[in-house]
């Protein structure tokens, strides 16, 4: 792998709810992309553009507990850089004890996605969406909200940070939120991964970089009769980077109509339209095999079970009847026990060592 440097002059803004990007006024950042030739750079902010120091300050700033109310949970509490910055638990839990209703997204590669959450369309930019975990109160998340000047008060005081954040926005009186939102922000569009054995033998050419089984198991993938690469497209294994990617895949049935516990509804929360009820963001699949428990709820715990949830035409299939509500492209296959491994085996190979390895990816606290 030789990748290349990447200046970014590109600026982006919002455009039918969904992110674009302009070359027409371009914001040169001092900021250079390593990236694969294959890998275009991502969009970029006009009124954020990255550098080397804002970088390292969202770094920091995401590995700090001190950036929630009562300073013992950070935005790594959550996501985690060693489970493909998701967490193992079935659901996130805030600050106060409250479980959420779904299951911590992994952030990687989501600079290119379309949208931020499972099913929020309108959530395009990550100096919005941080603050929903920072003040945030439906459930509680870090808590931040009514304890502002106590944290701002340990970074003004700092003997590191307020060096930092001029170096990142220039001098300044006071340290703000704003800035700590577009630090944060810079750091997550570096969270990109594409050092996989699947990349490398995909993109690079190397033909032992994947196991004969590996290589059924892709075959697999993109078989026809499968589809998993219908959803699970292009090189983020996400259609959710190029269009609103939000499907039902028929996990829920529960009154026979498509019903899906009224805990969480999905894109219908957003739309009211009856026929988004079940639909989310379809994930990424980069380094799933370190984020289990899978799905928005988390309701599934391995590989295998959600192979076997798409096999039977969506879970719900499996005690009932199919949901009404399901995608089209979610149908019923059959797979033998050899098939079912090669797939496991093919998406095992979708982790990228490197990224999860990385110092610029992990604690700075040592």
């Amino acid at each position: 792998m030789n990748p290349r440097k990447v200046n970014v002059c590109t600026t982006s803004w919002l455009k039918g709810g969904l992110l674009w990007v302009s070359l027409l006024a371009p914001i040169c950042s001092a900021f250079d992309w390593s990236l694969p030739e294959w890998l275009p750079p991502p969009p970029v902010p006009k009124n954020n553009p990255m550098s080397n120091a804002k970088v390292a300050l969202g770094q920091r700033l995401f590995f700090d507990a001190n950036l929630s109310g009562v300073g013992y949970v950070s935005c790594s509490t959550c996501h985690l850089p060693s489970h493909g910055f998701a967490e193992q638990r079935v659901v996130a839990v805030g600050i106060s004890g409250d479980f959420h209703r779904r299951n911590t997204q992994a952030i990687v590669n989501s600079v290119y996605m379309t949208s931020l959450t499972w099913s929020n369309p309108e959530l395009t930019l990550f100096e919005e969406q941080a603050k929903i975990p920072l003040f945030g109160h439906g459930p509680v998340e870090m808590g931040t909200q009514h304890h502002e000047q106590k944290v701002l008060q340990y970074f003004q005081q700092h003997p590191l940070y307020p060096a930092m954040f001029d170096a990142a926005f220039g001098p300044q009186d006071e340290i703000s939120f704003d800035h700590i939102l577009k630090a944060l922000a810079a750091f997550q569009r570096t969270l990109i991964s594409y050092n996989s054995p699947f990349d490398r033998f995909r993109y690079e050419h190397q033909e032992h970089a994947l196991s004969a089984q590996a290589r059924r198991g892709m075959t697999l993938f993109y078989s026809q009769e499968i589809g998993c690469g219908n959803c699970h497209s292009g090189v983020h294994f996400s259609d959710a980077t190029t269009q609103a990617g939000f499907h039902n895949t028929g996990l829920y049935n529960m009154d026979g109509h498509g019903a899906y516990p009224e805990i969480d509804q999905g894109l219908y929360e957003i739309t009211h339209n009856p026929a988004d009820r079940g639909k989310f963001r379809t994930p990424t699949l980069r380094n799933i095999a370190l984020s289990a428990p899978y799905m928005h709820d988390g309701s599934i715990a391995t590989l295998a079970e959600v192979i076997e949830h798409y096999a039977a035409g969506g879970r719900a299939a499996l005690t009932g009847a199919p949901s009404p509500l399901r995608d089209a492209r979610v149908q019923a296959f059959e797979l033998s026990t050899s098939d079912k491994q090669a797939l496991v085996t093919f998406l095992e190979s979708l982790t990228d060592e490197t990224f999860i390895s990385a110092g610029q990816h992990t604690s700075p606290f040592r």
